[in-house]
């Protein structure tokens, strides 16, 4: 497999280096974390002039290393190793195998020369509070499957057709290793089922592993759509499960969400300037594994470019919504929905998504909702159609997904 370009994420890593706190590189199993610190990093360090001796780097995973499990003998060993005041990179894989690593860690803060890199790939790790381990020295460095624009470096093919590839099989990087279909399919399903399932069964004991898989059932088949545990709930006593609360289906969201598996995205009243507490919509890390989940069914294309707009968001560093805003129909209130307000800093934007924009009136009914914004923060609409980006009467930014997922600057034209 050609080298895949992760430099969103090396220069995040590069931005941190030596800043006296704990990188910390979270994420979806198997979304490219060990890879980002070796080779990528760490070529990096020896390119700018770093001695290798000065590199420090353990595969806790790796069966050679069990005795550094052990956490006073992981703590001997890479003190062993500092023999002089220049810097050390201390990069540790798996370091969740480790018992007591929290305190290993923090001891090495103690240590001038020393920068520390971590990664862990369970439940245990992946939880959204491991950044409180550290008593607020940790750096956390969130790390995502591939962007189109990073698989498509790597993909042999044309950009439709490496469109159509990452919106069936998403953008986990060893799919890129895979030849026929068969082959991607049973990986992500594999991955699925042996990894972020069994860690999250295995970490929280849970009983019930038939209600935690018809949960993910049910939200990979209504990926982008409002609902909350009650209406949740509601769907199990429907299908005759009667056995279920909303206290259970509230935990185990919250495993789903901790794992980094799928995330929730809240609703906020434009006008109001405040949040809706609930309904929420839920969208998948990997677009390819909601899709192996419900064994490649429900594929509209709209809702799937739904959820590949929004990790992109995401992947750029945005803070991401889902807007609403009251407009008065026939003497009515009405509210209408904004597929997403992305802010960063101070800049703001306001997003719809649609698959074409054949005529007039459906430009004007894609664009209502937008017009009905009272401040002047760009407004856009994605569209699926391989077209260069426009700009409708009213002043709306149209561009097509590809042309939106491979320029960074896309926000901005």
């Amino acid at each position: 497999m050609k080298k895949i370009n992760r430099d969103l994420y090396l220069n995040k890593l590069i931005s941190r280096k030596e800043n006296g706190m704990i990188k910390v590189v979270t994420g979806i199993r198997r979304s490219g974390k060990s890879y980002l610190l070796d080779p990528i990093f760490k070529d990096y360090l020896i390119e700018n002039g770093v001695k290798e001796d000065h590199i420090v780097k353990l595969d806790l995973e790796d069966r050679k290393n069990k005795k550094y499990l052990n956490p006073d003998v992981l703590d001997e060993y890479i003190r062993s190793l500092i023999v002089d005041n220049k810097m050390y990179y201390i990069i540790l894989d798996e370091i969740q195998k480790v018992d007591d690593f929290e305190s290993v860690l923090n001891g090495f803060l103690h240590i001038e020369n020393v920068d520390v890199y971590v990664t862990g790939s369970n439940s245990k790790f992946l939880s959204s509070d491991i950044i409180t381990e550290f008593r607020g020295r940790g750096d956390e460095i969130r790390v995502y499957p591939l962007s189109f624009k990073e698989f498509i470096t790597s993909y042999k093919g044309s950009s439709d057709e490496a469109w159509n590839e990452y919106l069936l099989y998403g953008g986990m990087p060893y799919i890129l290793t895979r030849k026929i279909d068969e082959e991607k399919s049973s990986y992500l399903n594999n991955l699925f089922e042996t990894a972020y399932l069994k860690d999250i069964i295995e970490r929280y004991n849970i009983k019930r592993i038939d209600i935690l898989n018809t949960l993910i059932n049910i939200l990979a088949s209504s990926v982008g759509s409002l609902t909350n545990p009650t209406k949740l709930a509601n769907t199990f006593i429907s299908s005759g499960i009667k056995d279920v609360s909303v206290q259970t289906i509230t935990q185990y969201i919250s495993y789903l969400l901790d794992a980094f598996l799928i995330t929730k995205v809240e609703r906020y009243d434009i006008k109001g300037k405040k949040y809706i507490s609930t309904p929420s919509k839920y969208y998948f890390t990997d677009i390819g594994l909601r899709n192996a989940r419900i064994n490649f069914r429900q594929l509209e294309e709209n809702h799937l470019m739904e959820n590949i707009i929004y990790n992109e968001l995401l992947i750029r560093g945005y803070n991401v919504d889902i807007g609403v805003v009251e407009v008065r129909d026939k003497n009515k209130r009405k509210q209408l929905e904004i597929d997403f307000i992305c802010n960063q800093s101070y800049k703001k934007y306001y997003i719809q998504c649609t698959m074409h924009l054949e005529e007039r009136e459906k430009t004007l009914q894609e664009e209502r909702p937008l017009l009905n914004i009272e401040d002047s923060f760009k407004k856009i609409i994605v569209v699926k159609d391989n077209i260069k980006h426009w700009y409708t009467e009213e002043g709306i930014l149209v561009i097509g997904i590809q042309e939106f997922l491979l320029n960074i600057d896309s926000l901005d034209f």
